[in-house]
């Protein structure tokens, strides 16, 4: 297979990227988090937003291996990944893409203590509950409509669909 890497700032003019990401949840005393990392600001594309991590899909690369992957590179961390459940598009004026984003359920397979962040992809992280999610700071609209989606389904509550 002849594989490509791609990131937020690899040139893709005029082409149509798949990404993949994770909401990733943990149970602290009885209070679902989910995992948010902040971009590095030496970033072009959205520098010091916080995100859903994941990433770009090589080319022929399976998506759930994909995203396993880009965790491991970025976090050190290996994943267990549930149900997709949200999808969103945007335009990456940087790359001059258009991406499919794929979101999917997860939980750290190793001890949340074990989490080291690549500075060249984020400067920092934090678990976000249900209660905190107005407080997360920079974040795009669609990630932010995701971590509530997200929260609310591990809640118990009843999802409303567009």
């Amino acid at each position: 297979m002849n594989k490509i890497s791609h990131d937020s700032e690899t040139p893709a003019h005029g082409k149509q990227v798949i990404t993949a990401c994770a909401l990733i949840h943990h149970d602290f005393d009885g209070v679902v988090k989910v995992f948010l990392p902040k971009r590095a600001e030496t970033k072009k594309f959205l520098p010091g937003v916080f995100e859903l991590p994941g990433g770009h899909i090589d080319w022929g690369e399976d998506i759930v291996e994909g995203l396993k992957r880009e965790i491991m590179e970025e976090h050190s961390m290996q994943i267990k990944v549930g149900d997709p459940f949200a999808a969103f598009t945007y335009k990456n004026e940087v790359k001059g893409s258009h991406s499919v984003e794929v979101v999917y359920f997860a939980t750290f397979a190793d001890p949340i203590e074990n989490i080291k962040l690549n500075p060249e992809d984020h400067s920092e992280f934090k678990w976000v509950s249900q209660d905190e999610a107005n407080d997360i700071g920079q974040i795009s609209d669609s990630e932010m409509q995701n971590v509530r989606k997200g929260l609310a389904f591990l809640n118990g509550q009843k999802l409303d669909f567009a």
